[in-house]
């Protein structure tokens, strides 16, 4: 017998879903955290790639990990370490494309004057459905 093979996609770059990343769409910018190691020209392609758009400018940025409190026991003399530093890649797209980051259901929008159409019309049945018991 032959195995069928299924292809696992897995997306390696996920757009981070934030208010500032948000206001940032509009302007064709992505925001997404990558690897410390990742070149600009790695992160356009890995970006063209997922997502089958066009890629015109990418900046980096390494954010600084934090310095935080740890204790080794009740008594113990509390020292500091840091948190990793973190990269994030700044995305421009060509002028049409984009990349859709918040999954909506595609729902059709009734108007406000249709929907108190429905609610009378719902009440109107149940009224009828009373008067007949």
């Amino acid at each position: 017998m032959a195995e069928k093979k299924t292809e696992i996609k897995l997306h390696l770059l996920e757009p981070r879903a934030t208010e500032k990343s948000y206001l940032e769409q509009t302007n064709r910018i992505y925001v997404f955290p990558v690897k410390r190691t990742m070149g600009k020209q790695e992160i356009a392609k890995m970006v063209e790639k997922e997502f089958d758009v066009t890629v015109t400018d990418v900046r980096t940025l390494i954010r600084n990990g934090k310095k935080t409190k740890f204790s080794k026991g009740k008594h113990a003399y509390p020292g500091i370490t840091h948190r990793q530093d973190k990269k994030f890649a700044y995305v421009r797209l060509k002028k049409g494309d984009s990349i859709k980051v918040f999954d909506e259901p595609e729902e059709t929008k009734t108007s406000a004057k249709e929907a108190k159409a429905d609610k009378k019309v719902k009440k109107a049945d149940k009224n009828a459905g009373k008067e007949n018991k």
